[in-house]
C-alpha cells in the first residue's frame, strides 16, 4: 500500500468505472472518488497527488469543474488523467492545455495499461515522500509557478495562495518549511505567523519571509516578527534556492 491518493472525479457508476476503481485500489493506490463538483475538489485537493477525470458524452455541465481543475493542476502541479468517450476527451481538451495532462484514454482503452501508467506514477510521487515538505503562501500565482518548478527536485512543495487557505492546510499537515509572501491582502504574512506561534503543534515550524520590497524599513518591520529568515523575490533563483537548501544543511 502506497501513501499516493488518486482523486476519481465522475459521476459515472458504471461496470467500466468500477473495474477501473478496484484494479487502482488492488495497486495499494487509494481512490477518492467525488462527483464533479468544484466545492468537493476544493475540499481534498491538498491530501491528492493525482487526478483522474473520467467523462462520458456529456460535459457541457461540468465547465466550471473542468476549469477549477485545469486551475489546479497548473498553479499544483498535480498528475492529470483523462478517460472517457472521444468526445468528452476533445471537449475537455479545449479547456485544458495539453502540456497540463499526463496522458489520455478514449474508449475503448486498455484497463490494465492505465492501471500500469498511473502506478508507475505513483512510485515516482512515492520517492518523493522522503524530501522535505516546504509550503508556499503567496497571492501571485506566476510566483507560485515559478518557486514551484525551482524547488519541486529537491522538496516536496505545496503550494497556496492566501493567509487562509495556509491556515486551512496547516490544521491538518505539518510542512518542515514555510515560505510566505508577507504582505497580503485580508489575511497576511504577520497574521498567519502568529497563528502558527500561539499553536503548540505548529509553533517550531520555521517560517521564512518572502518580500517583493527591499528597503530598510520593510526589513527591519519583517524581522521583528522574528521568523526564521526573509528571501527578496528578486534575489537571483539560484541565491533563493541556496538559502533554502542551506538551511536544511545546517540542520535549522
Amino acid at each position: 500500500m502506497t501513501e499516493c491518493r488518486l482523486l476519481f472525479v465522475s459521476s459515472e457508476k458504471s461496470f467500466l468505472v468500477n473495474s477501473l476503481i478496484s484494479g487502482i485500489e488492488s495497486e495499494g493506490i487509494e481512490c477518492i472518488c467525488i462527483q464533479p463538483e468544484v466545492n468537493l475538489i476544493d475540499n481534498i485537493k491538498h491530501e491528492v497527488d493525482m487526478i483522474l477525470l473520467y467523462a462520458e458524452d456529456t460535459v457541457d455541465d461540468m465547465t466550471d469543474v473542468i476549469v477549477y481543475i485545469k486551475d489546479l493542476c497548473s498553479d499544483d502541479i498535480k498528475t492529470l488523467y483523462l478517460a472517457g468517450s472521444a468526445f468528452a476527451i476533445k471537449t475537455i481538451e479545449d479547456i485544458i492545455p495539453a502540456e497540463l495532462i499526463k496522458k489520455e484514454y478514449a474508449r475503448p482503452f486498455d484497463v490494465k495499461q492505465m492501471i500500469q501508467d498511473i502506478m508507475l506514477e505513483a512510485r515516482v510521487i512515492e520517492e518523493r515522500r522522503g524530501q522535505k515538505t516546504v509550503l508556499v503562501v503567496d497571492d501571485d500565482v506566476t510566483f507560485l509557478r515559478f518557486i514551484k518548478k525551482l524547488l519541486m527536485d529537491t522538496y516536496n512543495v505545496i503550494i497556496v495562495k492566501s493567509g487562509i487557505q495556509a491556515i486551512k492546510y496547516l490544521t491538518v499537515n505539518k510542512p518542515d518549511l514555510i515560505l510566505m509572501d508577507y504582505d497580503m491582502p485580508v489575511t497576511t504574512g504577520s497574521k498567519v505567523l502568529e497563528m502558527i506561534r500561539t499553536e503548540s503543534d505548529l509553533d517550531n515550524i520555521p517560517v521564512f519571509f518572502l518580500t517583493g520590497k527591499a528597503d530598510r524599513e520593510t526589513v527591519l518591520e519583517v524581522m521583528e516578527l522574528k521568523p526564521q529568515g526573509y528571501l527578496l523575490k528578486s534575489m537571483p533563483r539560484e541565491e533563493i534556492l541556496a538559502a533554502i537548501d542551506n538551511y536544511f544543511d545546517m540542520g535549522r
